[in-house]
């Protein structure tokens, strides 16, 4: 099942399976900004990442002296949500915690997952609240692909990356799926970034932000863009499949990272985990505007 919603200039629809954006529409070029999942390439949309982001060591980690497994990019991605609420521009979608979740993720929880419409874009809040009465640990983070040529008669390489604010960031290397922290570098992001296949060779680009920060991708030949932005995300990752060709490009903001070389894999201990207190929340957003 899917949810619909709209306003004078774009028409958006969210999967229940997973809460995924799998659609965003300008009604006034019926154009698609979001990658429609071609599986030849990547099967999927906009997933949400939670409660990790990224690979663990050996697909385990440890709390309280009990060893879990946990995929890489955590289980709500595979899950269906509940619609909680359903109007014009916008729609809410909820998923809870479960004796089944549990097994592999011993936390009590309700993650609600927003999509709200405001003229040219739209905002995708994030709510974690921790229902337990002990702490609880999690990463955060949103996977959106879009499409890449935007429109007919280019190329992906027709296209780059413009940052803002220009300026440098850390870079965070992966080391196969894993961050390799002894190698931060600072990334060229105070320039704009000519997307190319060979950018991901080895895989996402990963980095870290503070502050407000927006990525566009945009053509000189084109009129058509798409801009992510957002206000104090710790991450981003920036990814597409090598070697394979495909025609989309993902900007990824995370709370959250994947295990480092040298993880014990230990929970408390992982670089970039969030902790929340008994009964605390936990809120964050990211935008989408398009021309």
């Amino acid at each position: 099942m899917t949810v619909i919603i709209q306003n004078d200039q774009l028409i958006a629809e969210i999967a229940e399976h997973g809460a995924e954006l799998i659609s965003l529409k300008s009604k006034e070029h019926d154009l698609e900004y979001i990658w429609q999942g071609d599986p030849n390439y990547w099967g999927r949309h906009a997933p949400v990442l939670f409660p990790f982001v990224g690979r663990l060591k050996n697909d385990q980690y440890m709390y309280q002296g009990k060893m879990y497994s946990m995929g890489q990019h955590g289980f709500a991605r595979d899950m269906d949500f509940e619609v909680i609420e359903h109007g014009q521009e916008l729609a809410s979608f909820m998923l809870r915690s479960t004796p089944e979740t549990k097994k592999n993720y011993p936390f009590d929880f309700e993650l609600v997952i927003s999509y709200e419409l405001g003229g040219d874009g739209i905002t995708v809040h994030y709510q974690v609240e921790n229902t337990g009465d002990e702490e609880m640990f999690f990463s955060i983070g949103g996977h959106p692909a879009f499409n890449v040529p935007l429109e007919e008669g280019l190329s992906f390489e027709d296209f780059y990356l413009a940052f803002s604010p220009r300026k440098s960031r850390l870079r965070l290397p992966l080391n196969g799926p894993f961050i390799d922290m002894e190698q931060k570098t600072l990334g060229q992001t105070n320039t704009n970034l000519a997307l190319m296949r060979d950018l991901f060779e080895q895989d996402a680009l990963v980095f870290e932000t503070k502050g407000l920060n927006a990525y566009s991708i945009r053509s000189e030949q084109s009129s058509h863009s798409v801009t992510l932005s957002y206000k104090d995300i710790p991450y981003v990752g920036i990814w597409s499949p090598y070697p394979k060709e495909a025609p989309f490009i993902c900007i990824e903001p995370w709370f959250g990272i994947a295990d480092t070389v040298n993880s014990n894999g230990h929970l408390i201990e992982k670089a970039g985990i969030n902790q929340l207190g008994a009964y605390e929340i936990f809120k964050t957003k990211y935008s989408i505007t398009v021309k």
